[in-house]
């Protein structure tokens, strides 16, 4: 059986949750026997064609246009669909599992996909298909998990980049859509909430071959690398932002002596203005970004840590920060909007709060940090629930249930 992944972008140009899930899936799929094919795109011209990563298979379309017309290329990307019909008509898949691509291959992709004969199916990793970004709702809403947008809503969001026509159309290419994957319950919600049904919920999950133990002198080598040695580490995994909370967890971090944020994602615009706000607090030099990495040195990153958080101000579909830190047995401080709650178990793995409320995502991050066993038990509950209920195999099962082919 033949099937085809398309996905914006894919690893090593990207490491997003999104493109790790969707390369876990082709991975695990070749390891099962199918003949799988990614479909990705580039921004670097000299980048397009055929290449190899992980043992897959990659074709890569160039696609690049200024960000301001994307409410409309990404509805049908003249510049990529007939590509991506080329390579269907030649490879004769099976099978079409769509992830994100809602920036370049665009929506089209999927009524290509489906002309083709193949069963098609669409993971959800966030709510692009209904807003222009990340949910515009406040927190009132969000404690009342009221998604549902208006006409407004998109119009303050997108200001000058709105496009009425955009969330009809993108609904009439859903209608080409075997089953919608949402990789949580509360991103299901907002989907149903808005129009959007076909909707099912399959959490990822993860592969702890990926994840195994390091020596405690590995983990002092990582921490002499990036002079961490004497200091609690609290973990951020992603670029630093307004909505990913971190102001709340710098504020945290003010009053936790010996502690350091260590940032999985690069420097950006943002910290600039940062370091304006916080200047007078000393605290930016505490504030350590490693940019993006993977393989051996995500996974000391995180063996490094004493605690992971994923303070969230929005509906966070499902982070894969979560599963990374349980599969190496670390607990989370997670936000209570999103899926973060359908992983984190509070008081058992970690806890979830409001992280609206800066003085108890103190607290929480304070005591896992100042609480060493405390924090290894949380850390080996998670491990053990990734185990139970997220790994990699169990995950695909419930993929191949749908494709009909176990």
């Amino acid at each position: 059986m033949k099937i085809l992944i398309l996905t914006d972008s894919f690893p090593p140009n990207s490491l997003g949750g999104a493109d790790k899930i969707a390369f876990w899936q082709a991975r695990e799929l070749k390891k099962r026997g199918f003949e799988v094919l990614v479909v990705t795109t580039v921004k670097n011209k000299e980048k397009e064609g055929e290449s190899f990563y992980g043992g897959l298979k990659v074709f890569n379309i160039y696609s690049s246009y200024h960000e301001r017309w994307r409410a409309y290329v990404s509805l049908y990307n003249f510049e990529v669909v007939n590509k991506v019909k080329n390579i269907i008509d030649n490879f004769k898949p099976n099978i079409v599992h769509a992830h994100n691509i809602h920036f370049y291959l665009s929506y089209a992709c999927l009524k290509v996909s489906k002309k083709s004969g193949a069963k098609v199916f669409l993971t959800a990793h966030d709510v692009m298909s209904i807003a222009y970004g990340k949910l515009p709702i406040n927190r009132g809403r969000l404690l009342k998990n009221d998604f549902k947008l208006s006409f407004w809503d998109r119009l303050r969001q997108a200001k000058k980049r709105f496009n009425p026509f955009r969330e009809v159309i993108i609904k009439y290419y859903l209608r080409h859509v075997d089953k919608i994957l949402a990789v949580s319950r509360a991103l299901k919600e907002a989907l149903n909430q808005n129009g959007i049904n076909n909707v099912d919920v399959l959490h990822n999950g993860i592969d702890l071959s990926d994840w195994p133990s390091v020596s405690k002198d590995e983990i002092n080598n990582f921490k002499n690398k990036f002079n961490l040695n004497n200091k609690k580490i609290i973990l951020f995994g992603g670029r630093l932002s307004y909505k990913k909370g971190a102001e709340s967890v710098i504020n945290a971090l003010k009053n936790i002596p010996r502690a350091v944020l260590l940032v999985l994602g690069e420097n950006n615009n943002y910290v600039e203005n940062l370091k304006n706000k916080f200047k007078k607090d000393n605290i930016l030099d505490r504030i350590i970004f490693i940019g993006w990495i993977e393989g051996r040195d995500l996974l000391l990153s995180y063996a490094a840590s004493d605690v992971v958080c994923v303070p969230s101000l929005y509906v966070d579909p499902f982070p894969t920060v979560n599963l990374e830190a349980m599969a190496v047995g670390k607990p989370v401080v997670g936000t209570c909007f999103g899926g973060t709650k359908e992983a984190v178990i509070h008081n058992r793995t970690g806890y979830v709060v409001d992280p609206f409320d800066t003085e108890k995502l103190f607290y929480y991050i304070n005591d896992l940090v100042n609480n060493n066993k405390k924090a290894e038990n949380f850390g080996e509950e998670g491990h053990i629930r990734v185990k139970d209920i997220f790994l990699v195999y169990k995950w695909l099962n419930k993929i191949l249930d749908y494709y009909n082919c176990k």
